[in-house]
Protein backbone atom coordinates (compact mmCIF):
# COMPACT_ATOMS: atom_id res chain seq x y z
CA UNK A 1 0.00 0.00 0.00
CA UNK A 2 2.81 2.37 0.89
CA UNK A 3 4.55 1.54 -2.37
CA UNK A 4 1.38 2.27 -4.37
CA UNK A 5 0.91 5.62 -2.67
CA UNK A 6 4.54 6.51 -3.43
CA UNK A 7 4.16 5.57 -7.07
CA UNK A 8 1.00 7.66 -7.38
CA UNK A 9 2.81 10.60 -5.77
CA UNK A 10 5.71 10.36 -8.20
CA UNK A 11 3.26 10.11 -11.11
CA UNK A 12 1.43 13.26 -9.95
CA UNK A 13 4.71 15.15 -9.49
CA UNK A 14 5.89 14.18 -12.95
CA UNK A 15 2.54 15.12 -14.46
CA UNK A 16 2.60 18.52 -12.72
CA UNK A 17 6.15 19.15 -13.85
CA UNK A 18 5.25 18.19 -17.40
CA UNK A 19 2.21 20.44 -17.39
CA UNK A 20 4.17 23.38 -15.94
CA UNK A 21 6.91 23.04 -18.57
CA UNK A 22 4.52 22.72 -21.49
CA UNK A 23 3.77 26.47 -21.83
CA UNK A 24 7.47 27.24 -21.47
CA UNK A 25 8.29 24.71 -24.17
CA UNK A 26 5.77 26.35 -26.49
CA UNK A 27 7.07 29.86 -25.74
CA UNK A 28 10.67 28.80 -26.27
CA UNK A 29 9.90 27.15 -29.57
CA UNK A 30 7.81 30.09 -30.78
CA UNK A 31 10.62 32.46 -29.91
CA UNK A 32 13.17 30.22 -31.60
CA UNK A 33 11.18 30.31 -34.84
CA UNK A 34 11.06 34.13 -34.77
CA UNK A 35 14.71 34.36 -33.74
CA UNK A 36 15.87 32.05 -36.54
CA UNK A 37 14.08 34.23 -39.11
CA UNK A 38 15.59 37.42 -37.67
CA UNK A 39 19.12 36.03 -37.38
CA UNK A 40 18.87 34.67 -40.93
CA UNK A 41 18.06 38.21 -42.15
CA UNK A 42 20.94 39.68 -40.16
CA UNK A 43 23.42 37.14 -41.51
CA UNK A 44 22.27 37.62 -45.10
CA UNK A 45 22.61 41.39 -44.61
CA UNK A 46 26.11 40.90 -43.21
CA UNK A 47 27.07 38.78 -46.21
CA UNK A 48 25.64 41.21 -48.77
CA UNK A 49 27.19 44.30 -47.18
CA UNK A 50 30.58 42.61 -46.94
CA UNK A 51 30.40 41.65 -50.62
CA UNK A 52 29.39 45.17 -51.73
CA UNK A 53 32.19 46.78 -49.73
CA UNK A 54 34.86 44.39 -51.00
CA UNK A 55 33.75 44.36 -54.66
CA UNK A 56 32.12 47.79 -54.90
CA UNK A 57 35.08 49.41 -56.67
CA UNK A 58 33.92 47.79 -59.92
CA UNK A 59 30.46 49.43 -59.75
CA UNK A 60 29.33 52.82 -60.98
CA UNK A 61 28.33 55.48 -58.45
CA UNK A 62 24.56 55.14 -59.07
CA UNK A 63 24.66 51.34 -58.84
CA UNK A 64 26.84 51.34 -55.71
CA UNK A 65 24.57 53.91 -54.05
CA UNK A 66 21.52 51.82 -54.97
CA UNK A 67 23.08 48.74 -53.34
CA UNK A 68 23.73 50.67 -50.14
CA UNK A 69 20.21 52.11 -50.19
CA UNK A 70 18.67 48.65 -50.57
CA UNK A 71 20.56 47.46 -47.51
CA UNK A 72 19.73 50.59 -45.57
CA UNK A 73 16.00 50.10 -46.19
CA UNK A 74 16.07 46.70 -44.47
CA UNK A 75 17.20 48.04 -41.11
CA UNK A 76 13.91 49.62 -39.90
CA UNK A 77 12.19 46.22 -40.09
CA UNK A 78 14.77 44.83 -37.65
CA UNK A 79 13.73 47.45 -35.11
CA UNK A 80 10.13 46.28 -35.39
CA UNK A 81 11.08 42.61 -35.08
CA UNK A 82 13.32 43.33 -32.08
CA UNK A 83 10.38 44.92 -30.26
CA UNK A 84 8.24 41.90 -31.12
CA UNK A 85 10.60 39.23 -29.78
CA UNK A 86 11.35 41.10 -26.54
CA UNK A 87 8.22 39.79 -24.77
CA UNK A 88 7.23 37.72 -22.90
CA UNK A 89 10.37 37.33 -20.86
CA UNK A 90 11.96 33.90 -21.27
CA UNK A 91 14.51 32.09 -19.15
CA UNK A 92 17.84 33.88 -18.92
CA UNK A 93 16.12 36.82 -20.68
CA UNK A 94 17.37 35.35 -23.93
CA UNK A 95 14.73 37.11 -26.02
CA UNK A 96 15.48 40.50 -24.49
CA UNK A 97 19.15 39.89 -25.13
CA UNK A 98 18.46 39.24 -28.81
CA UNK A 99 16.30 42.36 -29.05
CA UNK A 100 18.98 44.52 -27.45
CA UNK A 101 21.75 43.08 -29.62
CA UNK A 102 19.68 43.53 -32.78
CA UNK A 103 19.13 47.22 -32.03
CA UNK A 104 22.86 47.61 -31.47
CA UNK A 105 23.57 45.93 -34.80
CA UNK A 106 21.10 48.24 -36.56
CA UNK A 107 22.99 51.19 -35.11
CA UNK A 108 26.36 49.69 -36.05
CA UNK A 109 25.39 48.89 -39.64
CA UNK A 110 23.73 52.29 -40.04
CA UNK A 111 26.93 53.98 -38.88
CA UNK A 112 28.98 52.00 -41.39
CA UNK A 113 26.61 52.80 -44.25
CA UNK A 114 26.67 56.49 -43.32
CA UNK A 115 30.47 56.56 -43.21
CA UNK A 116 30.85 54.80 -46.56
CA UNK A 117 28.36 57.14 -48.22
CA UNK A 118 30.11 60.17 -46.74
CA UNK A 119 33.56 58.95 -47.84
CA UNK A 120 32.32 58.75 -51.45
CA UNK A 121 30.20 61.96 -51.31
CA UNK A 122 27.12 59.94 -52.22
CA UNK A 123 23.70 61.54 -51.87
CA UNK A 124 22.47 59.89 -48.71
CA UNK A 125 19.83 59.97 -46.01
CA UNK A 126 19.62 57.28 -43.33
CA UNK A 127 16.37 55.35 -43.03
CA UNK A 128 16.63 54.88 -39.25
CA UNK A 129 16.68 57.37 -36.39
CA UNK A 130 18.76 55.46 -33.86
CA UNK A 131 21.77 57.14 -32.29
CA UNK A 132 24.73 56.34 -34.49
CA UNK A 133 28.20 55.21 -33.43
CA UNK A 134 30.86 57.86 -33.87
CA UNK A 135 33.34 55.91 -36.00
CA UNK A 136 33.32 52.85 -38.21
CA UNK A 137 36.03 51.38 -35.97
CA UNK A 138 33.67 51.55 -32.99
CA UNK A 139 30.86 50.13 -35.11
CA UNK A 140 32.96 47.15 -36.17
CA UNK A 141 34.04 46.49 -32.59
CA UNK A 142 30.40 46.59 -31.53
CA UNK A 143 29.39 44.11 -34.25
CA UNK A 144 32.04 41.67 -33.08
CA UNK A 145 30.94 42.13 -29.48
CA UNK A 146 27.28 41.44 -30.26
CA UNK A 147 28.28 38.29 -32.17
CA UNK A 148 30.25 37.00 -29.18
CA UNK A 149 27.46 37.85 -26.71
CA UNK A 150 24.77 36.13 -28.77
CA UNK A 151 26.93 33.05 -29.33
CA UNK A 152 26.84 32.49 -25.55
CA UNK A 153 23.26 33.63 -24.91
CA UNK A 154 21.67 31.37 -27.52
CA UNK A 155 23.13 28.22 -25.93
CA UNK A 156 21.12 28.79 -22.75
CA UNK A 157 17.89 28.32 -24.71
CA UNK A 158 18.90 24.83 -25.84
CA UNK A 159 18.94 23.66 -22.22
CA UNK A 160 15.41 24.89 -21.50
CA UNK A 161 12.14 23.04 -22.20
CA UNK A 162 11.75 22.49 -25.92
CA UNK A 163 15.52 22.44 -26.44
CA UNK A 164 15.11 25.14 -29.09
CA UNK A 165 18.15 26.05 -31.16
CA UNK A 166 18.90 29.40 -32.79
CA UNK A 167 21.88 30.05 -35.10
CA UNK A 168 24.73 32.38 -34.27
CA UNK A 169 25.11 35.77 -35.96
CA UNK A 170 27.94 36.12 -38.46
CA UNK A 171 30.71 38.70 -38.25
CA UNK A 172 31.90 39.23 -41.83
CA UNK A 173 31.68 43.04 -41.81
CA UNK A 174 33.04 43.32 -38.26
CA UNK A 175 36.17 41.41 -39.26
CA UNK A 176 36.89 43.37 -42.46
CA UNK A 177 39.94 45.60 -42.77
CA UNK A 178 37.58 48.48 -43.40
CA UNK A 179 40.31 51.10 -43.60
CA UNK A 180 41.79 49.36 -46.65
CA UNK A 181 38.33 48.71 -48.06
CA UNK A 182 37.42 52.41 -47.87
CA UNK A 183 40.74 53.35 -49.46
CA UNK A 184 40.03 51.04 -52.40
CA UNK A 185 36.54 52.45 -52.81
CA UNK A 186 37.60 56.09 -52.72
CA UNK A 187 40.38 55.42 -55.24
CA UNK A 188 38.07 53.63 -57.67
CA UNK A 189 37.79 55.45 -60.99
CA UNK A 190 34.17 54.36 -61.36
CA UNK A 191 33.20 55.68 -57.92
CA UNK A 192 35.22 58.89 -58.05
CA UNK A 193 33.29 62.16 -58.00
CA UNK A 194 33.69 63.94 -61.35
CA UNK A 195 31.62 67.09 -61.13
CA UNK A 196 30.10 68.64 -64.21
CA UNK A 197 27.25 71.09 -64.86
CA UNK A 198 25.91 73.09 -67.76
CA UNK A 199 23.17 75.33 -69.13
CA UNK A 200 21.11 72.91 -71.18
CA UNK A 201 18.04 74.90 -72.22
CA UNK A 202 16.71 78.44 -72.28
CA UNK A 203 13.17 79.66 -72.88
CA UNK A 204 12.59 83.24 -74.05
CA UNK A 205 9.24 85.03 -73.96
CA UNK A 206 8.32 86.63 -76.30
CA UNK A 207 9.61 83.99 -78.68
CA UNK A 208 12.60 85.02 -80.73
CA UNK A 209 12.30 85.57 -84.47
CA UNK A 210 14.60 83.74 -86.93
CA UNK A 211 18.16 84.99 -86.45
CA UNK A 212 21.77 83.73 -86.18
CA UNK A 213 22.47 81.32 -83.31
CA UNK A 214 24.12 83.95 -81.12
CA UNK A 215 21.35 86.53 -81.56
CA UNK A 216 17.94 86.91 -80.01
CA UNK A 217 15.76 88.96 -82.38
CA UNK A 218 12.62 89.86 -80.46
CA UNK A 219 9.40 91.55 -81.56
CA UNK A 220 8.64 94.93 -79.99
CA UNK A 221 8.25 94.35 -76.25
CA UNK A 222 8.58 96.10 -72.91
CA UNK A 223 9.64 92.98 -70.99
CA UNK A 224 11.57 89.77 -71.45
CA UNK A 225 10.85 86.59 -69.50
CA UNK A 226 13.47 83.87 -69.28
CA UNK A 227 13.52 80.25 -68.15
CA UNK A 228 16.99 78.71 -67.80
CA UNK A 229 17.59 75.00 -67.22
CA UNK A 230 20.82 73.91 -65.55
CA UNK A 231 21.76 70.23 -65.49
CA UNK A 232 24.01 68.23 -63.18
CA UNK A 233 25.97 65.60 -65.13
CA UNK A 234 27.29 63.84 -62.01
CA UNK A 235 25.87 61.55 -59.36
CA UNK A 236 26.46 63.97 -56.50
CA UNK A 237 24.59 66.88 -54.97
CA UNK A 238 25.93 70.04 -56.55
CA UNK A 239 25.44 73.62 -55.29
CA UNK A 240 25.30 76.10 -58.17
CA UNK A 241 24.89 79.84 -58.67
CA UNK A 242 23.42 81.30 -61.83
CA UNK A 243 24.09 84.92 -62.78
CA UNK A 244 22.49 86.70 -65.70
CA UNK A 245 23.01 90.23 -66.92
CA UNK A 246 21.42 92.33 -69.66
CA UNK A 247 23.56 95.33 -70.66
CA UNK A 248 22.22 97.84 -73.17
CA UNK A 249 24.75 98.74 -75.88
CA UNK A 250 22.95 101.55 -77.72
CA UNK A 251 21.54 104.75 -76.29
CA UNK A 252 21.78 105.27 -72.54
CA UNK A 253 23.87 102.41 -71.21
CA UNK A 254 21.87 100.54 -68.55
CA UNK A 255 22.32 97.12 -67.04
CA UNK A 256 20.18 94.60 -65.22
CA UNK A 257 21.58 91.63 -63.33
CA UNK A 258 20.41 88.83 -61.06
CA UNK A 259 22.03 85.93 -59.18
CA UNK A 260 20.16 82.81 -58.06
CA UNK A 261 21.35 79.72 -56.22
CA UNK A 262 20.18 76.14 -55.69
CA UNK A 263 21.53 72.65 -55.10
CA UNK A 264 21.10 70.30 -58.03
CA UNK A 265 20.03 66.73 -57.37
CA UNK A 266 22.34 63.95 -58.62
CA UNK A 267 22.01 63.73 -62.41
CA UNK A 268 19.15 66.21 -62.04
CA UNK A 269 18.12 69.48 -63.61
CA UNK A 270 16.61 72.69 -62.28
CA UNK A 271 14.75 75.44 -64.10
CA UNK A 272 15.64 78.95 -62.93
CA UNK A 273 12.98 81.60 -63.51
CA UNK A 274 14.58 85.04 -63.15
CA UNK A 275 12.67 88.23 -62.50
CA UNK A 276 11.25 89.86 -65.61
CA UNK A 277 13.75 91.97 -67.51
CA UNK A 278 12.63 95.36 -68.84
CA UNK A 279 13.12 96.13 -72.52
CA UNK A 280 12.70 99.04 -74.92
CA UNK A 281 11.65 98.78 -78.53
CA UNK A 282 14.63 99.32 -80.83
CA UNK A 283 17.27 98.61 -78.19
CA UNK A 284 20.30 96.39 -78.52
CA UNK A 285 21.77 94.64 -75.50
CA UNK A 286 24.13 91.88 -74.50
CA UNK A 287 22.65 89.00 -72.50
CA UNK A 288 24.98 86.81 -70.48
CA UNK A 289 24.01 83.69 -68.56
CA UNK A 290 26.73 82.09 -66.42
CA UNK A 291 26.42 79.15 -64.00
CA UNK A 292 29.15 78.49 -61.42
CA UNK A 293 29.87 75.73 -58.93
CA UNK A 294 31.62 73.09 -61.03
CA UNK A 295 33.37 72.69 -64.39
CA UNK A 296 31.34 72.16 -67.53
CA UNK A 297 30.00 68.65 -67.97
CA UNK A 298 30.57 66.56 -71.10
CA UNK A 299 29.24 68.39 -74.17
CA UNK A 300 27.92 71.15 -71.90
CA UNK A 301 28.67 74.81 -71.43
CA UNK A 302 28.50 76.84 -68.24
CA UNK A 303 27.70 80.06 -70.07
CA UNK A 304 25.63 81.49 -72.90
CA UNK A 305 25.98 84.91 -74.49
CA UNK A 306 23.60 86.58 -76.91
CA UNK A 307 23.14 89.84 -78.73
CA UNK A 308 19.57 90.89 -77.98
CA UNK A 309 17.85 92.99 -80.63
CA UNK A 310 14.38 94.32 -79.85
CA UNK A 311 12.58 95.28 -83.02
CA UNK A 312 11.41 98.90 -83.28
CA UNK A 313 7.71 99.58 -82.81
CA UNK A 314 5.69 98.96 -85.97
CA UNK A 315 8.29 96.65 -87.54
CA UNK A 316 8.16 92.88 -87.79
Amino acid sequence: MVVLVALLFVRDVNRSAHQSSSPRRSENRDFAALARALVKQENLFDQRLSYVLVHGSSLSRPVFAARLAQLDQELPSWVTQADFVAAPSLAHHVNRTLATLTLRRVNDYQSLLDDVAAALSLPWKSSTVLARVQTYTAAQASLTSTTDTWRTARLALAKEPGHAKVPATSDLVGSLDLSSVLTNLTRSASLEVTRGIGVTAMLVDPSALPAPADELLLPPTRSIRLGITVTNASYVRQPVALTLSLVQTNGARTSQSQTMTTTLAPLGSFAFVPKILSAIAGERAELSVVVRGAPAGPKMSTSRHYLVIVSPSGSS
